[in-house]
């Protein structure tokens, strides 16, 4: 039986549409050009940084978030805050603490991203981050970290997110339940590869996963 529900934060709790875009605004390129791209690698099984590269040959990455920084020290940049939430987290989170699930959030972000995510005050009994633990998905020891944080069984754990390659694959591996969310480029395109039936349950949104929980 599920106990615990660990959620993703890219694509699954927050939008990522306003980084992109502020991104686009930094590069010099229009949001339909990089929102293209990331799409192309998202379709391509390439990492998001090569869409940088498509559009900007030659960038530079650290140097240009170290200039961003410079130059607009106030701003939300490549940042998240909660006007980026999607509308469903708050009241889905909160059905599922009620219904007497633990709920956390793990995913592959900075160090910056945790108080972000704690100064949003969500429905949550922790928040986690790849940084702060010091290992990314799909390392089999990012969900080792989770099962430790939750005290539970892989089997008593639910892990919900965008993706079957950092996401779901990797989680099953690790002998947890898995939901996959039809969100974002990654998750709309992954929902419809052949590997997505081996998630437990794919979503549209927060919402199902309650009562999918209800079946398991």
């Amino acid at each position: 039986m599920v106990k615990a529900v660990v959620f993703d934060v890219g694509e699954t709790l927050i939008s990522e549409t306003r980084i992109w875009s502020r991104w686009a605004e930094r590069l010099g390129v229009s949001h339909f050009l990089l929102m293209g791209a990331l799409g192309g690698m998202a379709a391509l099984d390439r990492p998001h940084s090569d869409a940088f590269h498509l559009v900007r040959p030659g960038v530079d990455l650290v140097a240009e978030e170290a200039a961003w920084e410079r130059d607009d020290p106030g701003g939300l940049r490549n940042h998240f805050d909660a006007d980026d939430l999607y509308p469903d987290v708050r009241e889905a989170l909160a059905a599922i603490r009620a219904a007497g699930y633990q709920v956390i959030i793990a995913g592959n972000q900075p160090r910056r991203a945790y108080d972000a995510l704690v100064a949003m005050d969500l429905p949550a009994d922790s928040v986690h981050t790849s940084d702060g633990w010091g290992v990314q998905k799909p390392d089999p020891g990012f969900f080792a970290k989770v099962a430790a944080v939750a005290g539970r069984e892989p089997g008593e754990i639910l892990y919900v997110g965008d993706r079957l390659d950092n996401d779901v694959l990797p989680a099953a591996a690790a002998g947890m339940r898995t939901a996959l969310l039809r969100r974002g480029p990654w998750g709309h395109l992954h929902a419809e590869r052949p590997r997505a039936q081996a998630a437990d349950v794919i979503v549209d949104d927060l919402h199902a996963i309650l009562p999918a929980l209800r079946l398991m």
